[in-house]
C-alpha cells in the first residue's frame, strides 16, 4: 500500500528537493503520494515544480501535491517531515542585530544563546499547532522535524504530545564524514559513539573497524594548516577538550566564552578560516541577505537543466522512514530526544542527541552513555539554558527568557547583569506579536 508523505514547510526549497531524492530512491516508497504544504505561495509553486522534475527524470510512480493547507497535506500522512521559518529575514535578523548593540557578536544564531532563545519562542506555537494538527488527523504518522532550535523545539514538543517526534540535523554524520576525509579513511570503515546535546555533541569513541582509536592521529592531522584553518574553533576545542564536537566554528564559537568576547579573539578565531563558515559576524544574515535576490534564479537554473543527480544523499529521514514502514532494513542515526537516562549525568527531559535505532518497531535508543565530567559540565550548562527557555514557552514567563539569557556563556562573558536585562526587554518588546501567548512580556524581578 503506498505511503503518503507530508513536507511542512516545503518552500525551503533546497532542502525539500534532497529530502524527496533520498525517499524515492527506496523501492518501498517510488509510488508514494507527496504533499508540500506552505504559507508562500511563490515557493510552494517553484517547490512543486523542483520534486515534479526529480519524479519525472526518475520516470518514478509517484504522486505530487501542492497545498497552502496543513490539514489537507497532513490527513493520514505516514511521515510528516517539518521544516519551518517562522518569521522571514526582517524579523530574525534582529535576533542579531540586538544583541551586537550590547557587545553579543552572533555568527548564525538559530540554536542558543539570546538569538535562539527568541527563534525557539517565536516558532513554538507554531510548531504546537502542526502537533496538535497531526494529534487529530494522523496520530499514527513518524513525524521528524529538521526546525531550529532543535532541542528546545524538541523539548518543547515532547512535553506537550505523546506523539511520535524526533528531531534531525546532519552535523553528526557530516562530522564524522569530514574527519574521516582528513584522516584519508572511508566513512564505512568507521565505527563512532556520539552523544551530547544538538549542535553541542562530541565523538566519545572515533575508531576503525578493527577498534583501533583513531584519536592519536587525528591530533597530528589537525596540526596541518590547511586542516586547521578549516576548523580552527573547533580543532581549538579538541586540542583542549580532547574529544572532537559536531558543529561547525562559526556555530561553535558562539556556544561558549572562550572566542567571541573580544575584536582580537574574533580576528584570530573567527575570520581567518577557509571552511563554509567561519565565524564572521552575521554570518547566515549576510548569507540570507545575499540570497533574497538570487534564490528565484537559482532554483529556476536547476529545474531547467539538463541531468538530475538521483543518488541518496546522506541526510537520515529517507532511512528512518524505510526502516519503519518500508523495507525494514534497520538504520543506525542519531536522533534529538528528551532525556530519560540516555546521558546520563545530563538533566532528565532535556533534549539530548544520542545514538539510535529505527527498525519495524519504531526509532529507539541503544543504551546509555556518561559525558565525561569536563564536558558535562560544558553541555549540562546549555541544556538547563534550554530547558529554562522550554519553561518559560510552556508558563509563558519573560523572567525565565531572562534567565536563560542571563546565563548564557558567551552574553555573560560581555555584558553586565543589567546590560542583559536590558537586551532581553528589548528583544521581548520587539517580538511582541510572536509573543501573544505570554502572560506579559515586562521582565519583573520579584523573589517568588
Amino acid at each position: 500500500m503506498k505511503k503518503k508523505f507530508a513536507f511542512i514547510g516545503a518552500g525551503s526549497l533546497d532542502f525539500t528537493r534532497d529530502l524527496i531524492r533520498d525517499l524515492l530512491t527506496f523501492k518501498s516508497f517510488e509510488d508514494c503520494e507527496i504533499w508540500l504544504m506552505d504559507i508562500d505561495e511563490k515557493r510552494i509553486k517553484y517547490a512543486k515544480d523542483g520534486v515534479t522534475r526529480i519524479v519525472e527524470y526518475g520516470k518514478y510512480p509517484a504522486t505530487i501535491h501542492a497545498t497552502l493547507n496543513r490539514r489537507e497535506a497532513l490527513e493520514n500522512a505516514d511521515g510528516v517531515l517539518i521544516t519551518i521559518l517562522q518569521g522571514g529575514v526582517e524579523v530574525w535578523r534582529h535576533d542579531i542585530e540586538i544583541p551586537a548593540k550590547y557587545g553579543v557578536d552572533i555568527c548564525v544564531g538559530d540554536t542558543r544563546g539570546p538569538s535562539g532563545i527568541f527563534r525557539f519562542l517565536r516558532t513554538a506555537p507554531e510548531m504546537l499547532s502542526i502537533i496538535r494538527d497531526c494529534e487529530e488527523i494522523c496520530p499514527n504518522a513518524i513525524i521528524l522535524n529538521y526546525t531550529n532550535p532543535m532541542a528546545m523545539l524538541v523539548s518543547y514538543l515532547q512535553s506537550q504530545t505523546k506523539l511520535n517526534v524526533t528531531g534531525l540535523c546532519h552535523s553528526v554524520q557530516g562530522t564524522a564524514q569530514m574527519i574521516a576525509g582528513w584522516l584519508d579513511r572511508d566513512i564505512k570503515d568507521i565505527n563512532y559513539t556520539c552523544c551530547g546535546i544538538n549542535h553541542q555533541a562530541f565523538y566519545l569513541k572515533y575508531e576503525d573497524k578493527e577498534g583501533n582509536d583513531l584519536y592519536p592521529q587525528l591530533r597530528e592531522v589537525v596540526k596541518k594548516d590547511e586542516v586547521y584553518m578549516e576548523e580552527q574553533v573547533r580543532v581549538e576545542m579538541f586540542k583542549h577538550l580532547g574529544f572532537f564536537p559536531t558543529e561547525s566554528s562559526g556555530h561553535n564559537s558562539e556556544y561558549n566564552p572562550w572566542f567571541r568576547k573580544r575584536k582580537d579573539l574574533i580576528e584570530k578565531y573567527c575570520t581567518k578560516g577557509t571552511g563554509w563558515n567561519p565565524g564572521a559576524h552575521a554570518y547566515i544574515l549576510d548569507e540570507y541577505l545575499e540570497r533574497e535576490n538570487s534564490w528565484e534564479k537559482e532554483y529556476l537554473e536547476w529545474v531547467n537543466s539538463g541531468e538530475i543527480d538521483l543518488a541518496r544523499g546522506e541526510e537520515y529521514a529517507s532511512n528512518i522512514f524505510n526502516a519503519i514502514f518500508g523495507d525494514g532494513t534497520p538504520y543506525e542515526f542519531n536522533g534529538n530526544l528528551r532525556n530519560k537516562g540516555y546521558i546520563t549525568n545530563i538533566k532528565e527531559g532535556a533534549c539530548v542527541e544520542v545514538p539510535v535505532i529505527a527498525t519495524k518497531e519504531g526509532i529507539k535508543v541503544k543504551g546509555s552513555n556518561t559525558l565525561p565530567a569536563h564536558l558535562e559540565a560544558l553541555v549540562g550548562n546549555s541544556a538547563n539554558l534550554e530547558e529554562l527557555a522550554v519553561l518559560a514557552a510552556i508558563e509563558g514567563d519573560p523572567n525565565k527568557v531572562f534567565y536563560a539569557i542571563l546565563m548564557d556563556p558567551l552574553t555573560a562573558s560581555v555584558c553586565s547583569m543589567e546590560e542583559i536585562r536590558s537586551m532581553v526587554q528589548e528583544m521581548l518588546d520587539k517580538n511582541a506579536n510572536y509573543l501573544k501567548y505570554f502572560k506579559s512580556l515586562k521582565i519583573d524581578i520579584t523573589n517568588k
